[in-house]
């Protein structure tokens, strides 16, 4: 199994797979749209959770064939992916059929695509508090054939820690992206523990960010339609009919709560990680919960 996985490389001071560089120049010439909505995360931070609730706020009612046929990670293509069981992020974005097109990534805000900033497209970023999205990653990794094979928990913890992880640091992630949206409105930053607490008040603002006004029924629907445990079940939605992931070793969604993180960490790792994070969380005003 483990032959078979990538090597990370450094690539423009960002710890990077072959997967999501081999195609760079198509990734980086990518004719974004006005009314594109491009949906930013670090791995495993409620990505497929915030592309399934637009793709249903968008498209449930013009288009609901898709949601019982086409899996979401066609409805919303990965933008940098290239493997050789895939057809490539990039080209799967240009044929969409769609009126926006949903594409994702987890590019750091300097990797993304300049058309996206030139066509004024949105930009919907979600971000997940460390210590849960250390361990969702862990077990990710894990069952995903794409990915470097993690190893044991305790050496990935302090991996984390160095930021030697697909797509770079958690740190730079979201503090990137942070500082991006104080310049620039079109960005909707958006926290997972949030849409856990209150699916309803997210939608609401989501909503607004992006001009949208479906009726309270609508939006109850959604916010019920997009519970985890329903898109657990949906095969279009859970990656059950994706050829990289393996489901014998973890599936795809495995909890989606807040506060996993107590089942993983020791105490000692605790004290460890929260020393760290003094150090590394530079800007007091972007603030996370690790339990709600």
């Amino acid at each position: 199994m483990e032959t078979e996985r990538p090597t990370m490389f450094d690539f423009q001071g960002v710890q990077m797979t072959h997967f999501f560089t081999d195609n760079w120049e198509n990734v980086q010439n990518f004719q974004a749209r006005p009314d594109d909505v491009l949906i930013a995360t670090y791995p495993k931070a409620g990505t497929t959770w915030v592309s399934y609730l637009l793709d249903l706020l968008y498209f449930r009612q013009t288009a609901q064939e898709r949601q019982a046929s086409v899996p979401i990670y066609d409805r919303v293509p990965f933008l940098e992916i290239i493997h050789p069981c895939l057809e490539s992020g990039k080209d799967l974005a240009d044929k969409l059929p769609t009126s926006p097109r949903l594409i994702k990534t987890h590019f750091p805000v300097q990797f993304v695509p300049k058309s996206f900033w030139e066509q004024n497209s949105r930009l919907v970023y979600v971000a997940r508090n460390a210590k849960d999205n250390m361990v969702s990653y862990f077990h990710f990794d894990r069952m995903n054939k794409v990915q470097p094979w993690p190893g044991d928990w305790n050496n990935y913890f302090q991996r984390f820690l160095d930021g030697k992880m697909v797509f770079g640091s958690w740190y730079d992630h979201v503090s990137g992206w942070w500082e991006k949206k104080k310049t620039c409105p079109n960005i909707h930053y958006m926290f997972y523990e949030d849409l856990i607490e209150d699916t309803g008040r997210e939608i609401d603002k989501l909503c607004s960010f992006l001009g949208l006004s479906p009726s309270a029924e609508e939006k109850e629907k959604l916010a019920s339609g997009v519970q985890f445990d329903n898109m657990k079940k949906d095969s279009m939605a859970n990656y059950s009919t994706n050829p990289v992931m393996d489901f014998k070793i973890s599936p795809f969604m495995r909890k989606g709560k807040v506060g996993d993180w107590k089942d993983h960490f020791t105490v000692a790792q605790n004290e460890q990680f929260d020393e760290d994070y003094k150090k590394k969380m530079k800007d007091p005003t972007l603030k996370f919960r690790t339990e709600i």
